[in-house]
This record gives structure tokens, sequence and C-alpha cells, in this order.
């Protein structure tokens, strides 16, 4: 069981910022910005390289899970980063699809 399958279940705590039936969003306990949110879906998908075409429906409400997390923080005017990390070289530390949600700063690029 995954970090954020325990998170889920309930059997670690987070700091839990909005949920429905399907995600869960949550702040990084290692904030990369101001504001650093993960986006997780509640089915258990290793990575992003690792969906299928039934996991459509997810990845778009993952994408609008992120616009009203982004409301509720107030990030929809100063602007957001959204990102998905895949393998070990990607940065990828939890073997559990996420977006991360950045924000409450410039960000910068390059980002890596």
């Amino acid at each position: 069981m995954t970090l954020f399958e325990k998170i889920i279940a309930r059997t670690i705590p987070a700091d839990i910022v909005a949920e429905e039936e399907d995600w869960i969003a949550f702040r990084d306990i290692a904030p990369q910005a101001p504001t650093h949110l993960l986006i997780v879906p509640k089915k258990p998908i290793p990575r992003i390289t690792q969906t299928t075409a039934e996991d459509q429906m997810i990845l778009g409400r993952l994408l609008l899970a992120a616009v009203k997390v982004a409301e509720i923080e107030h990030l929809t005017e100063s602007g957001f980063r959204i990102v998905i990390n895949n393998g070990k070289e990607g940065g990828e530390a939890v073997p559990h699809l996420h977006l991360h949600l950045l924000g409450g700063r410039q960000m910068e690029w390059p980002p890596g």
C-alpha cells in the first residue's frame, strides 16, 4: 500500500483541502512553493505511463480538480503550475499518479 493509499484510507493523517468521490487533494509535507498541494486519484494508478483509455475520465477529472483546488487556494488570478512526475529521472517519489499544484510565487523556466 502506497503512502497515498494510506492517506485515502485515513490510516495516516494529511492536511486535506478538498475531496470528491474519485480524488483527494492535500498539502505536500515538503512544499516546493508557498502553496504546494497534491491531487491524487483514489484509484491506484502507479504513473501516467501506465494509464489506459479506461482512465480518460479520471485524468480529465484530475485537471478539473486542480482548477477547483487553485480556486480554493486563491491562485487563479496570480497563476499556478501543475506538474506530473513520471519515473525515477522524472522525480517520481511515490508510485501513485498525482498532480502537484504549485503557486504563491513566480515559477521559473526551465523548471528542472
